[in-house]
C-alpha cells in the first residue's frame, strides 16, 4: 500500500482525468506539502495547504482563483485549479485542506540567478505580472497574513520585542537593535503613501524568488509566475523590493563572514532593467522614484524581523543554532547600509532606464 493514502484518498475528490499511476513529494517550498500526481491522461500538482501559515485557507483560495481567472483572461499563462467533484476550489478533511493544479510541463525553476541575464528575466516577469494586473481592483483580495508589509508596525513589533527582551539576549545584539532604531524615521514612507492614495494599491505576489517563475528551459525567459499563496493588496514596491533584497546579494541571507556579503549594483540594474519595461505603461511616477528606496526597505524591514525574533528566542523563523536569526539580521544590515551609500547610482540607473 502506498504511505500516501491520505493524499490517494484526497486525490480522488477532484475532477480528475485518468487513473493515478504515480503521487510523490514534488519540488523544495517549505510551507505547503506538495505532491506530483501521474495519471494515465496528464499530470497534476497536489498540495496539502499549511494552515497553521494560513488560517483561512478559503481567504487564499479565493484571491488565487480571482487572479488566475483575471490574467488567464488577458492571454497569460497561469496556474489552472482544479475543482473538487463538487465544484469547490479546495477539499477539507480531517488531515488538511488540500487543492489541486495542473502541472505546467517543459519548464525549469531556478532556485538562484546563474546569470545577470536570469536575474533580468526574472524582473521581466514579475513585471509583466505587476503590468498584467494593473487595471484588478485589488481591493476585493482578502488579506491573508495580516499587515504582512507594514514597515511601522513591524517596528513596533520590534521595540516591542526589545522591551520585553524574552531570550536575555539583549545585551548580545545592542549594535544591531541601534542600528535599526537609528533609522526609524525611514519606514513610512510606503505605507504613507498607500493610506494617502499617493500610491496605488495594487495586487502583489510577496513572494518573489527566482524559484517562483516557471521559465522556458531553452530561452529561460519566464513563462508563468507561481505559488499565488501570498498574493494580497498592497504596492508594486514590496514586490521589486524584496526581489532585490533576496537576489542581488552576493551572500546566502545566513553568511556568517560579512566580508562576502555585498549588494551587487549591478545585478540591481539587471533586475530593474527588466521589471521596469515590463511596468513602464502602467507605473505612476511616484512608484518609480520610490523604486531603489523600496529595496532598501525591505531589506531593513526583513533585518528587523530576524531581529526580533532572535530577542524573542526563535518563535517564528526556524533556526538550526541559537545564533541563527542573528547571522541573518545581520546579513540584511549590511545589504541595507550598501543600499544606503548606493542609493544615488540607483536612482541614477532606474531614471536612465525610463529614458532608454
Amino acid at each position: 500500500m502506498s504511505i500516501y493514502t491520505k493524499e490517494h484518498n484526497a486525490f480522488k475528490n477532484f475532477n480528475i482525468e485518468g487513473e493515478v499511476l504515480n503521487l510523490a513529494p514534488y519540488g523544495e517550498g517549505h510551507i505547503n506539502s506538495t505532491f506530483l500526481v501521474e495519471t494515465t491522461k496528464k499530470k497534476y500538482i497536489l498540495q496539502r495547504i499549511n494552515t497553521i501559515v494560513f488560517k483561512k485557507p478559503e481567504n487564499v483560495m479565493s484571491n488565487i482563483i480571482l487572479v488566475t481567472e483575471f490574467v488567464r483572461n488577458k492571454g497569460t499563462l497561469t496556474l489552472t485549479v482544479i475543482k473538487t467533484n463538487d465544484g469547490e476550489s479546495m477539499l477539507r478533511t480531517e488531515d488538511g485542506c488540500y487543492r489541486v493544479y495542473d502541472f505546467i510541463d517543459d519548464s525549469l525553476t531556478l532556485q538562484r540567478a546563474e546569470t545577470r541575464e536570469d536575474f533580468h528575466n526574472s524582473g521581466y516577469s514579475f513585471g509583466e505580472f505587476q503590468n498584467a494586473l494593473s487595471d484588478f481592483d485589488a481591493s476585493v483580495l482578502f488579506e491573508t497574513i495580516e499587515r504582512f508589509h507594514d514597515t511601522p508596525n513591524r517596528y513596533e513589533n520590534f521595540l516591542t520585542a526589545v522591551k520585553n527582551n524574552k531570550s536575555g539576549r539583549l545585551d548580545t545584539c545592542r549594535e544591531e537593535v541601534k542600528f535599526v532604531t537609528d533609522r526609524a524615521d525611514t519606514y513610512g514612507e510606503i505605507v504613507n503613501g498607500l493610506n494617502e492614495k499617493t500610491i496605488p494599491l495594487r495586487v502583489t505576489h510577496n513572494d518573489t524568488k527566482l524559484n517562483n517563475i516557471l521559465m522556458d528551459p531553452v530561452t529561460r525567459k519566464g513563462k508563468a509566475v507561481i505559488d499565488l499563496d501570498t498574493v494580497m493588496p498592497g504596492s508594486m514596491l514590496y514586490d521589486f523590493g524584496d526581489s532585490i533584497r533576496f537576489g542581488a546579494s552576493t551572500a546566502a541571507e545566513d553568511e556568517k563572514d560579512l566580508s562576502k556579503v555585498h549588494f551587487d549594483i549591478e545585478l540591481f540594474k539587471a533586475y530593474a532593467d527588466g521589471f521596469c519595461s515590463a511596468v513602464k505603461d502602467s507605473i505612476t511616477s511616484k512608484e518609480r522614484e520610490l523604486l531603489p528606496y523600496s529595496a532598501y526597505l525591505m531589506t531593513m524591514e526583513c533585518g528587523m524581523r530576524f531581529l526580533a525574533d532572535y530577542i524573542d528566542g526563535d518563535t517564528y523563523f526556524a533556526t538550526k543554532y541559537p545564533e541563527h536569526n542573528l547571522v541573518r539580521c545581520r546579513t540584511q544590515f549590511a545589504l541595507a547600509y550598501e543600499m544606503e551609500q548606493k542609493m544615488d547610482e540607483m536612482k541614477k540607473i532606474v531614471d536612465e532606464i525610463f529614458l532608454s
